[in-house]
């Protein structure tokens, strides 16, 4: 499975990502080391998941998440409201 997702970050920002293995791309993001840490995720942690979505293909993925990423941080916060994560 392909997730989109979208982190909370400590100061209150958003960060839009993909990935095939959330839980661990989670903690590897909270972490904040490793070569595959996100620079931007590094000096804004603890981060925490507040939407995801499913894709079984990952072209489509790729595509939603780079759409997430064009919108405003209104839009974001409307698309989140829309579908807590719990």
């Amino acid at each position: 499975m392909n997730y989109v997702y979208i982190l909370e970050c400590s100061d209150g920002t958003y960060y839009t990502g993909w990935t095939v293995d959330l839980e661990e791309r989670i903690k590897t993001h909270n972490e904040g080391t490793g070569p595959k840490v996100s620079k931007y995720t590094r000096s804004r942690r603890p981060v925490k998941l507040v939407y995801v979505e499913e894709y079984e293909d990952k072209s489509q993925a790729l595509k939603r998440e780079w759409a997430i990423k064009k919108l405003t941080r209104t839009e974001k916060k409307r698309l989140i409201c829309s579908k807590i994560v719990r």
